[in-house]
C-alpha cells in the first residue's frame, strides 16, 4: 500500500531532500546537490519564489520506507499575469513502480484542481532560473548542478499515464581545443565599431555587482517571448545575487555595453562542478568547500550559463564580442570542453549563436503536460 504525506516540517523536508540520494546511491551520472541549498530553496522565509508562488512537497511511502517525492507548485505571476491556469511539479523522484508515480501525479492534480487550475506540467521548478525538464537520452552522461538527472523509466512512467511531450529541451557540447578563432576575432572588432560597444571584464566579484540589476533586467527584456518564460521579480533579482553571483570566478562573467554604457548583453559561465559536488556527496563542510573551490578555480570544462542579448542588438553580431572576450580567457584557464544548459527545441535564436563550434547534441529532456 502507497501512502503519501505531506513534508511539511524540517525533519520531513530532510527526508525529502535526501531521497535521491539513496534512490541514486553508486550512480556515477547523478551530481548531488549541496543539502543545505536544497532546504533553503523550500523555506517560504528564505526563498523568494514564495512571495509570488506556493509550494508543496509530498513524500511516497511504502512499508514505511520512502520510495518517491514530488512538489506541487503554482506561480501566480504566470497564472495571473500570463492567464495560464497552470499548476507546475517538480522535484520529482521515485522508484521504478508507476503506481508510486500515479499517486504521487495525482497530489499534484488534487492542489490544482483546489485553485480552479486548468493542466500540470513539469517537471520544472519555481522559475526559469531553475532546474527543467525529465531527461529523455544522455542517460550515460554525467549531470550538473544545473539540471536534474534521472533513469529512463521515468519518461515510460509519464506516457503510460498519459501524459504528453509539451517543451522539448536539448543540450551539447563542444571541443574548446577545436574552435577556430578567425569565426569570430574580425567580426568582433568590426562590430565593436560599427555599433560603439564595448566588452567589460572583471577580476573582482565587487565591481560586478553595481552592474548585477541591469544584468536581470536584460535577461527578462531578451527572454520575454518565449512561450515558457516567467519574469524575475525584484526580490528574486536580489536573492539570486547574494546566493550565485558572488560565487562564480568574476572572469567568467562578460558584459557589453554601448557608448553609454548601458548593458546590452551578457553571458554567465560556469566551471563544472559535477565531480566536485559527487566528492562533497551533499555537504559544503568539513570537506565539500575545498572540492568545489578547487573546481572554481581549475576545472577545464565551462557551461554556458546564461546569454542575453538585447532585442534590438540581436541579429547583429553581438555574440561575436562575446566569444572573443571567452576565447582569451578559456584560452589562459587551458579549458578543454563548453558545454550548454537545455535550451528549448524551438528557440532557433539560441541554436544559430552555437551553429559555428561544431556543437554535439548529447542529451535530450522534456516536460510532460496534462490537462485536469
Amino acid at each position: 500500500m502507497i501512502t503519501i504525506k505531506e513534508a511539511n516540517t524540517k525533519a520531513l523536508l530532510l527526508d525529502y531532500v535526501k531521497f535521491p540520494f539513496s534512490l541514486y546511491k553508486g550512480n556515477k551520472y547523478w551530481v548531488p546537490p549541496i543539502i543545505n541549498d536544497e532546504l533553503e530553496t523550500f523555506d517560504k522565509d528564505k526563498n523568494p519564489a514564495f512571495a509570488s508562488a506556493e509550494a508543496k512537497f509530498y513524500l511516497a511511502y511504502r512499508n514505511n520506507t520512502i520510495v518517491g517525492r514530488i512538489a506541487a507548485i503554482i506561480n501566480w505571476n504566470e497564472v495571473n499575469d500570463q492567464d495560464k491556469k497552470k499548476v507546475r511539479f517538480g522535484w520529482f523522484d521515485v522508484i521504478d513502480d508507476i503506481e508510486v508515480t500515479k499517486a504521487l501525479m495525482e497530489k499534484v492534480y488534487e492542489f490544482g484542481r483546489e485553485h480552479q487550475l486548468e493542466y500540470v506540467e513539469g517537471p520544472v521548478g519555481f522559475s526559469n532560473l531553475d532546474k527543467v525538464g525529465v531527461l529523455t537520452e544522455g542517460f550515460d552522461q554525467i549531470s550538473t548542478m544545473i539540471t536534474w538527472y534521472n533513469l529512463p523509466y521515468y519518461k515510460e512512467h509519464f506516457e503510460k499515464l498519459g501524459m504528453k511531450v509539451e517543451k522539448e529541451y536539448v543540450e551539447s557540447k563542444f571541443s574548446f581545443t577545436n574552435i577556430n578563432p578567425e569565426t569570430f576575432i574580425k567580426a568582433n572588432e568590426l562590430i565593436k565599431q560599427r555599433y560603439q560597444l564595448k566588452p567589460l571584464n572583471f577580476t573582482k566579484t565587487k565591481d560586478i555587482m553595481p552592474y548585477v540589476d541591469k544584468m536581470f533586467d536584460l535577461f527578462n527584456k531578451s527572454y520575454a517571448n518565449l512561450s515558457s518564460f516567467v519574469a524575475i521579480t525584484d526580490i528574486q533579482k536580489e536573492y539570486f545575487k547574494k546566493k550565485y553571483i558572488s560565487f562564480i570566478n568574476p572572469e567568467l562573467i562578460k558584459f557589453i555595453v554601448d557608448k553609454d554604457d548601458n548593458i546590452i548583453a551578457f553571458s554567465i559561465v560556469m566551471p563544472s562542478f559535477s565531480e566536485a559536488l559527487q566528492k562533497a556527496k551533499g555537504k559544503i563542510f568539513p570537506f565539500g568547500i575545498f572540492h568545489l573551490l578547487k573546481a572554481r578555480k581549475h576545472s577545464k570544462d565551462m557551461i554556458f550559463y546564461l546569454i542575453g542579448i538585447d532585442p534590438e542588438y540581436q541579429n547583429k553580431g553581438v555574440t561575436a564580442i562575446v566569444f572573443n572576450e571567452y576565447y582569451k580567457t578559456f584560452k589562459e584557464k587551458n579549458v578543454q570542453t563548453c558545454y550548454r544548459t537545455p535550451e528549448l527545441v524551438d528557440n532557433v535564436a539560441i541554436h544559430n549563436i552555437w551553429k559555428h563550434f561544431d556543437p554535439i547534441i548529447h542529451k535530450r529532456r522534456c516536460t510532460y503536460v496534462q490537462n485536469l
